[in-house]
């Protein structure tokens, strides 16, 4: 049993009464772990056969599943570097169903690092409508874009900035918001020890009066009708009931449609906390967006490379910012207001009298879009050479040619004389 604080104790004793006991055992089993599957690069049917893991399906995430981490390691598996699936905490996983997404919504992620929401959510809009995924923290922004990245979206935008600028910019926009809110991190106790020494009764404070505010400025930003999402892996009432019930009080027009807790002793996962509120009321919604200009010379390296190496023609939706070349959402506001650290997806490099692809880009196309690929199977010891950055004996000379593992692009690498020079970007190589 971990030693957990006197005062966490206590004030959870108030509010689970005779189920404390229960509660306080739940400390003595295993932490929970889970992988979410990614439908837009694999049915989950296809992920079923492959029989990789001992799996149990998740009841409230439809692509969630329960592993054994004593039994399997998917966070080394070549799927996962591929995109297919992303890691997360089973319970985390109630979360974004309940937004009810529909194709084509524009739906905001106020707090998304690392990425378990906003991967969650891309795979529900399947590159329709518009994800706006933000992040504060300058250091943890990194994770997400890399996550983002392997998903393999062009439908989203990542931005670097607090509730307050979001707002001033997105006032009535969204269709559907999510608040996973930074709080004390009562829910990690089982799974991680730093977090019970960082806990203390001033930091649930602290994180209250930040839940305050981030909800305030999240529900400026939904149109008449959106859905607000508010969640927190936190057991504490004032971070969960006493925000909610504080900002309904406040907030005519904001309708609590459903308030939900998972606890560890009820369910197999490490705890959460959700809320679905709907907002009635209206905002003066004054977006505008963004102006693209036309891009043709610009941009004939780029042009000259997709005739050559892949079977699409990708629109016109393209902006440059210095030499790196993007494709916009096709709803995409003006963002000439915000920190942006991605606008849509990056295709790539203009460089002199030539293009350099993105990884991003490897991971957006689709098989049939690309007339090089190199298919490696999962049982081939060569894609885990691929994946630390070695060269790889192929017999062609194809020029750029896109690596895959079990029909999945997985990433770049360049042929010429018969060897693919790899372009697995070096901070995502393995070393296992």
């Amino acid at each position: 049993m971990i030693s957990l604080p006197e005062r966490f104790l206590e004030d959870v004793k108030l509010i689970l009464e005779d189920e404390y006991e229960e509660f306080i055992n739940s400390y003595n089993e295993k932490k929970t772990t889970g992988l979410r599957l990614n439908t837009m690069k694999m049915p989950k049917e296809k992920f079923k056969e492959l029989n990789l893991f001992e799996l149990e399906p998740i009841p409230w995430a439809n692509e969630g599943f329960y592993y054994n981490e004593s039994d399997c390691k998917p966070g080394k598996n070549p799927l996962h570097e591929a995109g297919v699936y992303y890691l997360q905490e089973p319970s985390a996983m109630s979360v974004v169903p309940k937004l009810g997404i529909q194709k084509g919504d524009k739906v905001l992620d106020m707090c998304a690092a690392p990425g378990g929401k906003s991967t969650y959510i891309l795979s529900q809009l399947d590159n329709t409508g518009l994800l706006v995924s933000n992040e504060i923290n300058p250091i943890r922004i990194k994770a997400l874009g890399e996550n983002l990245e392997r998903f393999g979206a062009r439908n989203c935008i990542i931005t670097n900035t607090d509730s307050a600028n979001l707002r001033k910019v997105f006032t009535g926009y969204f269709d559907k918001i999510v608040i996973d809110a930074p709080c004390s991190g009562e829910g990690m106790f089982r799974k991680d020890p730093v977090a019970v020494e960082d806990w203390t009764y001033s930091k649930v404070l602290e994180c209250q009066s930040i839940q305050r505010e981030i909800i305030r400025d999240g529900y400026k930003m939904l149109k008449k009708g959106g859905i607000l999402v508010y969640s927190t892996c936190t057991f504490s009432k004032e971070e969960n009931e006493d925000v909610i019930n504080e900002f309904i009080a406040e907030h005519d027009g904001a309708v609590l449609i459903e308030k939900e807790r998972l606890w560890p002793h009820k369910i197999k996962g490490e705890g959460h906390f959700v809320a679905k509120i709907q907002k009635l009321d209206d905002e003066d919604c004054k977006v505008k967006e963004m102006k693209l200009k036309k891009l043709n010379s610009e941009i004939k390296e780029y042009r000259n490379f997709e005739k050559k190496h892949l079977n699409i023609n990708l629109d016109n939706r393209f902006m440059l910012r210095g030499d790196n070349l993007y494709l916009l959402p096709d709803e995409c506001p003006n963002l000439d207001k915000l920190k942006v650290l991605r606008y849509g997806l990056h295709l790539g490099i203009l460089k002199k009298n030539r293009f350099e692809p993105s990884h991003a880009l490897s991971h957006y196309l689709k098989p049939e879009q690309i007339k090089h690929l190199q298919n490696i199977s999962l049982d081939n010891e060569e894609i885990f050479n691929y994946l630390r950055g070695n060269v790889i004996n192929t017999g062609e000379s194809r020029g750029w040619t896109v690596v895959a593992v079990e029909g999945i692009p997985i990433g770049w690498g360049k042929e010429s004389n018969g060897v693919l020079k790899n372009h697995y970007p070096k901070g995502l190589r393995i070393n296992y």
